[in-house]
């Protein structure tokens, strides 16, 4: 029997089809469009670009009578997915996504294509379902891609492959696509089986798959905007499926800025660590320039792949999304466009894998990626980068971070490079924690001490005052009563190194750390200190965080910030603004710019929120009211005050050290361990600074009154 003239089996079809070697819409989706009768087609993302694009193809396709099905996954931000997994109309949630993207701000080519959509809907031509991986109460992206073509006579082509129908997809950024067709033998079982798998899909019996109707509402928007658009031809679309021209331009590559000048340590830290294979820690004081020294050895690697014609993906990772929003820029200076990972995946979901793509065709040398420890954990972008397969940097800032158990089990094995970076890489009375970090990342590879940055002038010298305030009536019971119940704990077992806060002593410690960090003594003191300083510009205050212990019964006590506040703007009339966690993003960036000037600001209020990362050169002045033992807190705060800047040859640190009074009935011994581990961090400030000798006359008595002179 002669095969009509529009046939599938007519078709010089190949069993592969690949972009480095030829055209894959014109080889094989056009060809395919020309002779066949149906079309059902699986892809990952359902956007508007994509639906438009789509309908652009398939238009002559359906006027020769040709019907479509498509299922494809909705767009889901993290908002959606969170009310589906507690139980939300699924079919609500899914037609609020559906509009969300319909209503997006389109280019003019888009709202026509999506209006020939419409037509093609309104005409029974083309129907539309929405399905997600839906398992053990969570939910996923459905990624699978397989398509089915049948012609008039009902030979049937089958195909499997990576693309997707979006802008990329279509347009330029196909992988491989392996076709089976049913009258080959050896194809035919598989063909049958990719239409089976269809067919199960869209009738909703593929297990943990939850296959949705287009909402009525969405098709409703599309039947109308069909109506509303014009029916005249696309601009340079005759045939839809043909790719446009596209101006080809030099892909952007990793260099070093012209205006970097490298440091001699920066050259010996990058070389120490590609000698330990592209593994390792770079044990940094904080203000070295750890940044920039890790640019420059994503440089060197990314220019060594590229003589093998390899690709590089850059993952950096960092805790807080400011500290997201300064890499991308040091990125950017470095020649690339690195894509923000945070909040919605909505917003950087399919940026990503679009980018991967080109990585994998050859067609991008770089993809740059900087994302918060949170969002790297989640199961969306865990699932990005288990699909990774080019060469993958991980650069960790503040790697101590990355210690906890919830995130090094998420840190990826299919990494070939690693780079840690932290002043302080072990982590606080953790040792698995900092061995797990080790494990992962390599040993330390190159280490630059505060003293010997200090000394090359990487960083700049200090002055370190101590200030020494005794506790009230009210606070000196709540800490006597305190460290009565510490030493029952310590006489049961317990140990003083157990920081963790939900354990009884953890808890006991915490309630000291509030009395001794907000004791009401600190003000005076810290009134007297500013009133002195009060021509100076570039001063930071670290709070104490929560609000003041209290005895049981009594009101809520004060909050050592809004004191603070009060203080410094309404008693002494100096410029001032809080710098906390409820900051938004947009008003950090002013405040910083501000506080930078020397002209406007002239006292930042913090509670944490500048201990990791924060670029404040400027800040010459810290006042640290707040008490901790942990030397990674104290480090940070040190090295916030000792970055380089033009005019600043010396900083100030100003250390509030609460005690009891003498002759206090306290238990001696302990109160001895509690208090060395306060002079601990003082010598640490102290011993680097340009007054040493000063920071052991002032805590001379009381090193005496607790036989600690051996420190």
């Amino acid at each position: 029997m002669t095969a009509p003239a529009h046939s599938l089996r007519l078709l010089a079809l190949n069993d592969r089809y690949r972009s480095d070697q030829e055209d894959v819409v014109a080889s094989f989706y056009m060809p395919a469009f020309s002779a066949a009768t149906s079309y059902s087609r699986a892809v990952g993302y359902f956007t508007s670009t994509s639906l438009a694009l789509f309908a652009r193809g398939i238009e002559s396709f359906a006027e020769r009578g040709g019907t479509m099905r498509l299922v494809a996954s909705p767009h889901l931000d993290e908002d959606d997915v969170t009310d589906i997994e507690r139980g939300y109309d699924v079919r609500q949630v899914i037609q609020k996504a559906t509009i969300r993207e319909l209503d997006t701000e389109q280019p003019e080519t888009v709202l026509d294509g999506l209006g020939i959509l419409g037509r093609l809907i309104a005409q029974g031509r083309l129907d539309i379902k929405l399905a997600f991986v839906e398992r053990d109460g969570r939910i996923g992206i459905y990624h699978e891609k397989i398509g089915t073509f049948r012609d008039a006579v009902g030979d049937l082509v089958s195909f499997t492959g990576s693309s997707n129908e979006t802008y990329g997809g279509l347009m330029a950024n196909f992988e491989s696509i392996e076709v089976y067709r049913g009258w080959v033998a050896g194809d035919g079982a598989r063909a049958l089986r990719l239409e089976a798998d269809f067919e199960k899909l869209w009738s909703g019996q593929t297990p943990h798959l939850s296959v949705e109707p287009f909402p009525d509402v969405a098709r409703d928007r599309l039947i109308k905007l069909g109506g509303e658009r014009p029916r005249a031809s696309l601009p340079g679309c005759d045939d839809a499926l043909t790719p446009s021209h596209v101006v080809a331009t030099e892909p952007a590559r990793l260099a070093l800025p012209a205006w970097l000048t490298v440091r001699d340590y920066q050259r010996e830290a990058v070389a120490s660590w590609l000698r330990q294979q592209g593994r390792g820690i770079l044990k940094m004081a904080t203000g070295t320039g750890k940044t920039k020294t890790a640019m420059i050895a994503a440089t060197q690697l990314a220019n060594a792949l590229r003589q093998r014609e390899e690709p590089l993906v850059v993952l950096v990772l960092a805790p807080l999304q400011h500290l997201v929003d300064q890499w991308v820029t040091e990125i950017e200076a470095f020649g690339v466009r690195p894509v923000a990972v945070y909040e919605s995946s909505q917003k950087w979901l399919h940026t990503v894998e679009d980018q991967l793509n080109e990585a994998r065709l050859g067609q991008r040398p770089i993809v740059a990626m900087v994302a918060t420890n949170a969002s790297f954990a989640s199961a969306r972008f865990q699932s990005v980068l288990g699909r990774i397969s080019q060469p993958l940097l991980v650069i960790a800032d503040e790697a101590h971070n990355l210690g906890s158990s919830a995130y090094r089990s998420a840190l990826p094995l299919n990494a070939t490079y690693r780079l840690a970076l932290s002043a302080t890489p072990e982590r606080w009375f953790d040792d698995e924690g900092t061995d797990a970090l080790i494990g992962y990342f390599g040993p330390i590879a190159f280490e630059l001490g505060l003293g010997e940055a200090i000394e090359m002038r990487a960083l700049c010298r200090y002055l370190y005052l101590p200030r020494l305030v005794e506790l009230n009536d009210v606070e000196t019971n709540l800490y006597v009563g305190l460290t009565s119940q510490i030493a029952k704990r310590l006489a049961a077992g317990d140990s003083l190194k157990d920081t963790d806060s939900d354990s009884p002593i953890g808890f006991l410690l915490r309630q000291r750390a509030g009395i001794l960090g907000h004791a009401q003594g600190k003000l005076a003191q810290l009134r007297s200190d500013l009133e002195a300083r009060r021509g100076s510009w570039f001063q930071l205050i670290y709070c104490a965080q929560g609000r003041r212990p209290i005895e049981p019964g009594d009101p809520p006590g004060a909050n050592q910030l809004h004191d603070v506040m009060n203080l410094v703007g309404n008693q002494l009339h100096l410029s001032a603004h809080s710098y906390i966690s409820d900051t938004p993003r947009a008003e950090r960036k002013r405040l910083l710019r501000r506080f930078s000037g020397g002209d406007d600001l002239r006292v930042l209020i913090a509670m944490r929120c500048l201990d990791e990362g924060v670029d404040i050169p400027d800040a010459r002045i810290g006042y640290l009211l707040a008490s901790s033992s942990n030397p990674r807190e104290f480090i940070q705060r040190r090295g916030r005050l000792l970055r380089r800047a033009d005019g600043k040859e010396r900083a100030e640190i100003l250390d509030y050290l609460a005690v009891p009074p003498a002759g206090t009935p306290i238990n001696f011994d302990v109160e001895r361990a509690l208090l060395r581990r306060e002079f601990e961090r003082a010598d640490e400030f102290g011993k680097l600074s340009e007054n040493y000798e000063r920071t052991l006359e002032t805590l001379r008595p009381l090193k005496e009154r607790y036989q600690l002179m051996d420190m």
